[in-house]
């Protein structure tokens, strides 16, 4: 046996004999990259103690990530396939490695937000890569199984991530939640060389980079914008992005159907499977990731339990994502991706619904079948609706495919942490106005007014105030943990009826098992034709 994979995949002869092993480290790569995000969460306390990070600090030290990973997968998913799927994948690893180890050295806020846009590159690099290297190696009949793996994996690092930072976090400063992706990314890199094959393109035309740019640009504004306004106001700033963000839609959708080797073929929207299966994923991790970042935040500051604990109690969520992948791999030969993506979709409703339930005296048992609602419901819906997305894109194509699914993914995610991490602070915001507005101090009442941190750190001051003392203390704590579990119950009245919306548009749009099975391959209708090759150019 070789110990490097060196036969490129439309070289061989039959499927990739060590596929099984190249999905492990496609797995792997996949992890840390998911990982890097949710493991932050745990972190962020003793990050805001450490370098006094004001809510606006902290959103851009999470979002530093976000911007570049959501606005540049598309692009950097079409150079992979032009140039070198694994080679693009290595890069990103080595990149990710590279921000991770940055982000562990540096003390300052800026310093710590330019690691967590390095990192992002990385992961913009990475994630479509490990999908297009997916389906590029597994023959159809297998492609199903790999996807839900896929999948499955993002469901578990979303608990991992917290986990594994929890556990650092008890003996070590939170730099090490940085340090700890290094290892890994080398692992991945050495897995790479060893049991991925190369693969690119065949017959790929030139990159559309100018409709790149333009993705980047409309991206990139809208994720800056759905933070920015939110958060802090919709002032100059997020009005202008918002406005670069539309332009530049209308531009690049323009630019795309008069380019004759578009970046990103917009006529593949007018295929039902295609846009329902991209609007079940961008509504989906809307609810989810909103609902999980709140959930964890109430765990950690109104429950009391540490970094690590957090982690552990957000384990059942992993395992439940795993039963969702093992029965919607049986059952969607069976009932259809629009049967399963729709239940999931509803199943996951009903998790956020759940969380209106929340008051000041919920315990973790409270969470518990929320998150295993959601967990469900990612595990029967997202891999599906992946692998009808990846089914539409030919081989030239899967670059970008993956980077159209994972936009759709991360595009999601941002805009639920940011919409509803926005109404969540202005419920807590005016319910703990109401409750102790007159008898805090202008000053005061700001800063715990800010975030629920803010109120701890503000009735810890009161506790040793001889002016105020424990009693008073202990008032503004309970108004704080009553202040924001009624802005989780009220925040998740509005996720669930965004979520129950979405699974009505894409029950409508997503077609049904006949006229599925009627078009042409995994589609109900045929995906357009592959450019012809330049001269000159070919697949190595």
């Amino acid at each position: 046996m070789p110990l490097l994979a060196t036969t490129p995949v439309d070289k061989m002869n039959g499927p990739y004999p060590r596929r099984w092993w190249a999905l492990l480290v496609l797995c792997l790569s996949l992890l840390i990259v998911v990982m890097a995000n949710t493991s932050l969460i745990v972190a962020a306390p003793d990050m805001t103690a450490d370098l006094g990070l004001s809510s606006s600090d902290l959103q851009w030290v999470i979002d530093g990530y976000t911007v570049p990973y959501a606005a540049l997968m598309l692009v950097l998913g079409a150079i992979g396939d032009k140039y070198s799927r694994r080679g693009a994948l290595i890069a990103g690893l080595v990149i990710f490695a590279g921000g991770s180890v940055m982000g562990s050295l540096v003390e300052e806020t800026g310093l710590v937000i330019a690691a967590r846009a390095v990192m992002g590159v990385g992961a913009a690099v990475v994630m479509p890569a490990t999908l297009s290297l997916l389906v590029a190696v597994f023959p159809r009949g297998e492609r199903a199984r790999a996807i839900t793996a896929w999948t499955a994996t993002s469901g578990l690092a979303i608990a991992v991530g917290p986990l594994v930072a929890g556990w650092l976090l008890e003996d070590h400063a939170w730099g090490s939640t940085f340090l700890v992706n290094v290892p890994i990314a080398v692992l991945a890199v050495v897995g790479a060389l060893a049991l991925v094959p190369p693969s690119r393109a065949a017959g790929m035309g030139r990159i559309d980079y100018v409709g790149g740019l333009l993705s980047i640009v409309s991206v990139g504004s809208l994720v800056y914008a759905s933070i920015e306004g939110p958060h802090f106001g919709w002032g100059a700033g997020p009005v202008a992005a918002a406005v670069v963000a539309a332009v530049g839609l209308v531009a690049f959708v323009a630019w795309e159907l008069r380019h004759p080797h578009p970046m990103l073929d917009v006529r593949r929207f007018l295929q039902r499977p295609f846009s329902g299966s991209m609007l079940a994923v961008l509504f989906f991790f809307f609810g989810t990731y909103g609902a999980i970042y709140y959930a964890t935040q109430f765990l950690q500051f109104v429950l009391g339990f540490g970094a690590l604990e957090t982690g552990v109690r957000l384990l059942p969520l992993a395992g439940a994502v795993f039963v969702g992948a093992a029965v919607t791999g049986r059952l969607t030969p069976k009932l259809g991706v629009k049967a399963m993506v729709g239940s999931g979709m509803a199943i996951g409703t009903a998790g956020v619904f759940l969380l209106v339930l929340i008051d000041q005296g919920s315990t973790y048992a409270d969470f518990l079948a929320p998150m295993l609602l959601l967990g469900l419901a990612i595990g029967l819906s997202v891999s599906p609706a992946t692998d009808t997305i990846m089914g539409t894109f030919p081989e030239s194509e899967l670059g970008v495919g993956g980077g159209a699914n994972d936009t759709a993914l991360e595009l999601g995610g941002s805009l639920g942490i940011a919409v509803l991490g926005s109404l969540l602070g202005t419920a807590y915001r005016d319910e703990l106005g109401s409750l102790v507005g007159d008898r805090l101090p202008a000053a005061a009442l700001d800063t715990a007014q800010d975030s629920v941190g803010g109120g701890l750190a503000v009735a810890h001051r009161l506790a040793t105030d001889p002016a105020a003392g424990p009693e008073q203390a202990q008032a503004l704590t309970d108004a704080v943990g009553r202040a924001f579990a009624h802005g989780v119950s009220t925040t998740s009245l509005v996720g669930g009826i965004i979520m129950a919306a979405g699974t009505l548009i894409v029950l409508a749009v997503l077609p049904g098992r006949r006229r599925h099975a009627a078009g042409n391959g995994p589609e109900s209708e045929p995906a357009p034709a592959t450019p012809e090759p330049e001269p000159g150019d070919s697949a190595r």
